[in-house]
C-alpha cells in the first residue's frame, strides 16, 4: 500500500517558470527500478541522495526513478511500475548494444549507464556531465492543469533546436511510502522519491510546443515536480534539461 502524503494546494497557483543559463551543465539520472526487487533499495537511497544533495547546492542535477514492469509476475506488482518504462529501458538496451534489462540501472545523461547503487560511478558521472555544457537550454511552464487536476499541459522552449531531438517531460513525485507484503522486499517500508508517475516524449521540431500529462489522482503537488530535457535520437544523448517545482511560492 502507497501513502503519499496528502493534497495541499493546487499546482496551477503555484510558479511555473525555471531555466537554465545558456552554456550550464546538466546531468539527468535516470534510474531503473522495481519495489519487486531487493538490490534496488540502495539505489533508490541514492537516488534520493543525489536529487537532495543537488537542491541543496543548486546544481542542475534531474533525478527520475522509472519503475519496470517486468519484476511485477515475480511475488509483487509495483503500483509505480508502467511497460512504457520498460519499454524505454528496452531502447537504452538497443542502443547501448547490450539487449540486457536489469534492476537497478542508472543512465546520467543517457550516454552512461551502470548499476544504479555504485556510489562512486554516480558521482563521477555527475561530475562529468555537469562539466559540458549544455547545447540546448529549455525552459518550461505549466499552462494548464484542467480537468480538476487530472489533466497537466505543460509548455516547452528551447532556445537552441537540436536536430533530430525529443523532448522528454516527466512528472516526478518525492516522499513515497510503500509497504511490501510479498516478494524479495516483504515486510520492508520502502521510501522512493522522484518517482516518475506520467511520462510523455514528443519530437523537438519548433522553438516551443506543448506536451499534456495524465495526471495520478493521488498526487501531491507539494512533493512533484515537473522535469523537461532534450534528447538527442541519433545517440541519446541529453543536451538540456530544466525543472519546474510544483511546491514552490
Amino acid at each position: 500500500m502507497t501513502n503519499p502524503a496528502p493534497h495541499g494546494s493546487d499546482p496551477a497557483r503555484q510558479p511555473d517558470r525555471q531555466s537554465l543559463t545558456p552554456g550550464d551543465g546538466v546531468a539527468v539520472v535516470e534510474l531503473f527500478s522495481s519495489q519487486g526487487c531487493n538490490s534496488c533499495p540502495p539505489a533508490e537511497e541514492l537516488l534520493t541522495e543525489i536529487d537532495h544533495d543537488s537542491r541543496t547546492r543548486g546544481e542542475p542535477v534531474f533525478a527520475l526513478g522509472f519503475h519496470v514492469d517486468y519484476w511485477d509476475d515475480l511475488g509483487w506488482p509495483d503500483q509505480f511500475a508502467d511497460a512504457a518504462h520498460t519499454a524505454r529501458q528496452e531502447a537504452y538496451a538497443r542502443g547501448f548494444g547490450s539487449g540486457r534489462l536489469y534492476t537497478p540501472q542508472m543512465i546520467v545523461n543517457g550516454t552512461v549507464e551502470f548499476v544504479g547503487s555504485d556510489r562512486g560511478r554516480a558521482a563521477r558521472a555527475v561530475a562529468s556531465a555537469l562539466m559540458s555544457p549544455a547545447a540546448a537550454p529549455l525552459t518550461l511552464s505549466v499552462a494548464e492543469v484542467a480537468d480538476g487536476g487530472r489533466r497537466m499541459v505543460v509548455g516547452y522552449r528551447s532556445e537552441r533546436l537540436s536536430q533530430h531531438a525529443v523532448v522528454n517531460v516527466a512528472l516526478v513525485q518525492r516522499g513515497l511510502l510503500s509497504q511490501i507484503a510479498r516478494g524479495e522486499n516483504a515486510g520492508r517500508t520502502l521510501r522512493q522519491d522522484n518517482v516518475v508517475r506520467a511520462f510523455a516524449s514528443v519530437p523537438l521540431d519548433a522553438e516551443q510546443g506543448q506536451v499534456e500529462l495524465t495526471t495520478p489522482p493521488d498526487l501531491d503537488p507539494d512533493r512533484s515536480k515537473v522535469i523537461g530535457y532534450v534528447q538527442r535520437e541519433s545517440d541519446r544523448a541529453v543536451v538540456g534539461a530544466t525543472a519546474v517545482d510544483l511546491s514552490a511560492g
